[in-house]
């Protein structure tokens, strides 16, 4: 069954992004703020087809998810189309709503082996990837996110190359390959990816990504482009609240999380309406700490979660002088000392 028919458009959707985007961090965005929809972290289906047990072991680690994330998409990424269809069979094995194929990832690693954006210089391989995944999930949706170039705009050929396949959802990143992320998106792009669409009289959703601060910026670029839905990714740091539509204030107990509880004055903490609070952001990233560590713990490294800190951490007195005690830690019951330590009254 094709979930997407099912949506309320506009479609606004988390992006996957590796050693962010982890079950963990999915976990705490689906009970915060859930989006329409969730991606997993790419998985290297080569990986999935050749590694050894061990690695096997750490890559299916990458595909665990929770029911409350739902509908959730598996990511894949390949240059070999037999390994394509044993992932998104293995997807159906698992029971992910949807597979999607990355053709955008920009990573050395990754288009050495010839696939994420080194498809884009490659339309052959990447339609007969598309067709392997039809083969290997006949009954799941097929989905595929890319850039809309490689050296330079090549949105026009790329677009009717992929929409040539029967895909469910295109995604663009609306910068080229060449640019990473260091200029500004650019959203006309996607709004002449959907006129193609239009013009081909394709049924394939077109959705944009890039810069999408929060969802009233998702939806002034919907109305602009015409796109069907917008997919969200640095935003989400330090705010899973992000597609409850804004920040909300918590609950007292809220986040928490098991084992010791955080005792903080809050007596200069101020409570607006619709803004998530400093006391509050500083409660989720314990718990989400916890979950990290009971979930991926001895197989990610604890430093994969000092990422978030900054983001989770910030906007306050004191902000700096906080993050850079919990940086010091490197386990979970580090941070929690550390937590526990910090005079918060003095801060807040």
């Amino acid at each position: 069954m094709n979930f997407w028919d099912k949506l309320k458009k506009p479609i606004f959707v988390l992006a996957p992004m590796a050693d962010v985007t982890d079950s963990a961090f999915r976990r705490i965005i689906a009970k915060y703020g859930k989006p329409d929809v969730t991606w997993t972290e790419f998985v290297s289906a080569d990986g999935l087809a050749l590694a050894p047990l061990e690695g096997r072991e750490k890559l299916l680690k990458g595909l665990e998810y929770s029911e409350t994330e739902r509908p959730i998409v598996a990511q894949f990424f390949t240059a070999i189309p037999e390994h394509m269809e044993k992932a998104a069979r293995l997807a159906v094995e698992l029971g992910f709503d949807g597979v999607d194929i990355n053709m955008g990832c920009p990573d050395k690693s990754v288009e050495k082996q010839g696939s994420g954006a080194a498809l884009i210089k490659n339309p052959k391989l990447a339609r007969e990837l598309i067709r392997s995944a039809k083969r290997g999930a006949p009954n799941l949706p097929i989905s595929v996110k890319t850039r809309i170039g490689y050296n330079k705009p090549e949105l026009e050929e790329w677009t009717r190359e992929l929409l040539q396949e029967d895909i469910a959802v295109l995604i663009f990143h609306a910068r080229i390959r060449k640019e990473m992320s260091k200029v500004p998106a650019r959203w006309e792009f996607i709004k002449r990816a959907v006129e193609i669409r239009d013009e081909i009289n394709s049924k394939t959703l077109i959705f944009g990504n890039g810069d999408v601060k929060d969802l009233s910026e998702a939806q002034e670029r919907v109305e602009e482009t015409g796109c069907d839905g917008v997919m969200l990714g640095r935003a989400i740091f330090g705010n899973p609240w992000l597609f409850s539509g804004q920040g909300r204030t918590l609950s007292r107990g809220e986040g928490g999380g098991q084992g010791r509880t955080l005792s903080m004055n809050t007596s200069k903490i101020h409570r607006d309406k619709g803004i998530v609070n400093p006391e509050d952001r500083l409660k989720v990233l314990l718990e989400h700490v916890r979950l990290f560590d009971k979930l991926l713990g001895g197989y990610k490294s604890f430093a994969v979660m000092k990422k978030h800190f900054k983001a989770y951490i910030s906007g306050f007195d004191g902000a700096q002088e906080i993050r850079a005690k919990l940086m010091e830690t490197n386990s979970l019951s580090e941070f929690e000392e550390a937590m526990l330590s910090i005079d918060f009254s003095s801060h807040l």
